[in-house]
């Protein structure tokens, strides 16, 4: 199943064009996820919605559940997740409208439980490309054929927020030769990753963020209503490249991922040291590598 994590205007463009939708409350060992999901079926495609600041945007980017989101995607069968949302840019050539098929991404956050595994076994996975390669191509191929300002590639600072970043902070990301600033893509990629989930993010830059001058004289309602119609249009392109992209996953099938298996290498406890309390608490992000070595 594909999973689709974003805001309103993604899930209400799909949902009006679905041939029928079912809404999961769902609770998991690591709390509720943000929303219920969404279950749709659109060009013969199982996909589910997920909210991820909540019905009416309840949830800033420090408290969206990640673990229980990811858990009850999970849970659902969900093998494959696209996921959007808004950035700043920080490079000249990226410009408020523009997409960006994220492929890498530095973690600033520190409020955030950054894993599933955080009592009972060791689990160290894999993540030197966090994106998956084959679910980014399907989003890049997809930008073409709609035709619109995109970039194939892109590094994201993740920062904790909710503040926007300083000037000075915003220069020495630019110095690491980020493309992108944002407050949500970890730890959501990282525990997708755990969870043997392959994940793509689409970013909609909606800003220069503050290291370029903003027009002398625009006052901050004036800015801020740029930046949201920057949002919108944004919104409205991302929901055309991941419309084309379920349609072509639709015809030729969700794609092998390095994901899906990424915890035969990962768990280092000895499988006898596991406490079966312990595999219980952690269901169904082990239930393939339990079968395999329990």
């Amino acid at each position: 199943m594909l999973g689709l994590i974003g805001g309103t205007g993604l899930g209400d463009a799909l949902l009006s064009e679905a041939s029928s939708a079912d809404s999961r409350t769902i609770d998991t060992p690591f709390g509720k996820p943000s929303a219920p999901i969404q279950i749709v079926k659109w060009n013969g495609l199982d996909i589910a919605i997920l909210a991820r600041h909540g019905v009416g945007h309840t949830f800033n980017p420090s408290q969206v559940p990640y673990r229980a989101n990811i858990y009850a995607l999970k849970s659902l069968g969900v093998t494959h997740i696209i996921a959007s949302g808004a950035v700043g840019s920080l490079r000249e050539d990226v410009a408020p409208r523009d997409l960006v098929i994220v492929d890498q991404v530095i973690d600033k956050t520190f409020r955030r439980t950054p894993t599933f595994y955080d009592e009972g076994l060791a689990v160290h996975v894999e993540f030197s490309q966090p994106f998956c390669p084959a679910l980014r191509e399907v989003l890049i191929k997809a930008a073409k054929a709609v035709e619109l300002r995109f970039h194939r590639a892109g590094t994201y600072v993740c920062m904790e927020g909710p503040s926007f970043s300083t000037s000075a902070e915003s220069h020495m990301h630019r110095g690491w030769g980020a493309e992108l600033i944002g407050m949500t893509c970890m730890p959501e990629a990282k525990l997708a990753r755990e969870a043997e989930i392959s994940y793509a993010m689409v970013a909609l830059a909606t800003d220069y963020d503050c290291w370029r001058p903003h027009t002398p004289g625009i006052t901050p309602q004036a800015l801020l209503e740029e930046i949201i119609g920057h949002l919108h249009a944004a919104t409205a392109n991302a929901v055309r490249v991941i419309k084309a992209a379920v349609a072509d996953l639709a015809k030729s099938g969700l794609p092998t991922s390095p994901a899906h298996n990424c915890l035969d290498l990962a768990v280092w406890t000895k499988p006898s040291a596991i406490a079966p309390t312990t595999l219980d608490r952690y269901g169904v992000l082990l239930s393939r590598w339990r079968k395999a070595r329990c």
